[in-house]
């Protein structure tokens, strides 16, 4: 195992929603709103001042751009794309621009995910026994497999994680973490030393949010909607994607990684 050098900066955040039920018990998975894959993901960032400067240098111009006067979203009182990017809510012209840029960051994503449809299955069985399947557990979960080859390359893990409502997780993150280090440690049978802080923030006081978000809506478009052409254009800085209910091959889930990448092809289609 290589010696762990320096530091390295991790940007967490979540692609669709932990939503399974209606308050009747009803599977709502799939609706209006509701979507049919949960992922969390991390975007590496070698600079993460850099690329800080660089949005927010994008930000101006395109708030100047005569052009893209007049887009809601692009209006300092809604608070959009004004204050911070986000895929979801920037309009076509100035998502087109970040995914351009993007690139320069020399990023590094690995994401996790779920299907829904497997989750029914295993809440209904947990729902059976007197239990129930709660949304942190899935979300912390998701965590340490995604950082599972990661926390042993430095010798210290800056991990910034997108807030979740108003709780303060920390410690349960750093728990997740720690999981995931300890697996590691079992697997190849060493000792990391590298140390953990984590903290949480919001989009419009981290970039780096804003840099994960991007990818996270771009896989999830392809695996949503079957449209590749926005993943397509940074596929090459996905480092490792986990479809944990894909078990045609593996009982542990599919893994794509830079020599195996996910392309419409291979992905296991979604159940309507």
């Amino acid at each position: 195992m290589q010696e762990p050098k320096g530091r390295k900066f991790y940007f967490v955040d979540e692609a669709g929603d932990d939503t399974i039920f209606n308050a009747r018990g009803a599977v709502i998975v799939g609706g209006n709103g509701v979507s049919r894959t949960f992922m969390v993901g991390f975007a590496e960032l070698p600079d993460p001042a850099d690329a800080a400067r660089q949005l927010d240098a994008l930000r101006q111009s395109l708030l100047s751009d005569p052009y893209l006067k007049g887009i809601p979203s692009l209006d300092p009182s809604r608070g959009k794309t004004a204050a911070y990017f986000h895929a979801k809510d920037d309009c076509p012209e100035v998502r087109r621009e970040v995914f351009r840029m993007l690139p320069k960051f020399n990023a590094l994503v690995h994401v996790a995910f779920r299907r829904k449809a497997d989750l029914i299955t295993l809440a209904r069985g947990l729902h059976a026994q007197g239990s129930s399947m709660s949304a942190s557990n899935l979300y912390d979960d998701l965590v340490s497999r995604v950082f599972q080859s990661r926390l042993h390359l430095a010798e210290h893990n800056e991990i910034c994680f997108a807030r979740r409502g108003k709780s303060d997780r920390q410690d349960a993150l750093l728990k997740a973490l720690t999981r995931s280090r300890t697996r590691f440690e079992t697997r190849w049978r060493v000792s990391v030393s590298s140390t953990i802080s984590v903290r949480s923030s919001v989009p419009s006081s981290e970039p780096g949010l804003q840099v994960i978000d991007y990818y996270l809506w771009s896989l999830q478009r392809l695996i949503e909607r079957g449209e590749d052409r926005f993943f397509a254009s940074v596929a090459d800085q996905f480092g490792l994607i986990i479809d944990e209910d894909d078990k045609r091959a593996s009982g542990a889930g599919r893994y794509y990684s830079a020599k195996d990448p996910l392309t419409l092809k291979k992905i296991k289609p979604l159940e309507s």
